[in-house]
């Protein structure tokens, strides 16, 4: 996450926003106004189609509010909803997968910036990102994600994702080769048009 002067600062899943004391005073609302900014992000990061983004969103929520009383507390709340973005992204990605369905840019292009040039490169941008991350199975877009965009420590990535820490590692040095190596096939078929 960006700090005051720009540069990222990796903030662990035990330090949330607000600390809570215990989960009697949890609610659905709450958890929306602390976490939802970063649940939609995520959700549009883990590869949810942009036109998918707010149904996966509430889904998340509804799981969130149906699930709420077995939640334990042990550990923080941000993880266990960010478990659930997970789960509920994957299975977005695959529904979609199963129906070869394509992202709408034309959806992307009412809601995004407003002039024409910014709304351009915003999008081209999201489509280099959303390309690159597609070359990534669930597991390792999950990881790479989670540790890149997101900026959580590797140990938090790996509780969320459900898998020893040093197979997260594993999978954040493969998701890198693949996307840096699409970042220099794009760049080198870019710089010669």
């Amino acid at each position: 996450m960006p700090n005051d002067n720009g540069t990222s600062v990796r903030r662990p899943l035990s330090s949330p926003l607000r600390p809570i004391d215990s989960t009697a005073n949890l609610d659905v609302a709450t958890i929306v106004r602390e976490h939802g900014p970063y649940v939609h992000r995520l959700l549009r990061r883990l590869g949810v189609a942009p036109a998918d983004v707010d149904d996966a969103f509430q889904e998340v929520f509804v799981v969130v509010h149906r699930k709420l009383d077995s939640f334990e507390g042990r550990g923080p709340i941000r993880g266990w909803v960010y478990g659930i973005c997970i789960r509920v992204g994957a299975r977005h990605r695959r529904r979609r997968a199963a129906r070869h369905e394509v992202s709408g840019a034309i959806d992307e292009l009412a809601a995004s910036g407003p002039t024409p040039e910014g709304t351009f490169r915003t999008l081209e941008a999201r489509r280099l990102l959303d390309s690159f991350l597609d070359k990534l199975d669930d597991d390792k877009r999950s990881v790479f994600v989670l540790y890149e965009l997101e900026g959580l420590p590797m140990q938090d990535v790996a509780v969320l994702t459900n898998c020893a820490l040093p197979t997260a590692y594993s999978r954040l040095r493969i998701a890198r080769e693949v996307v840096f190596d699409a970042i220099r096939r794009f760049q080198t078929q870019k710089d010669f048009k």
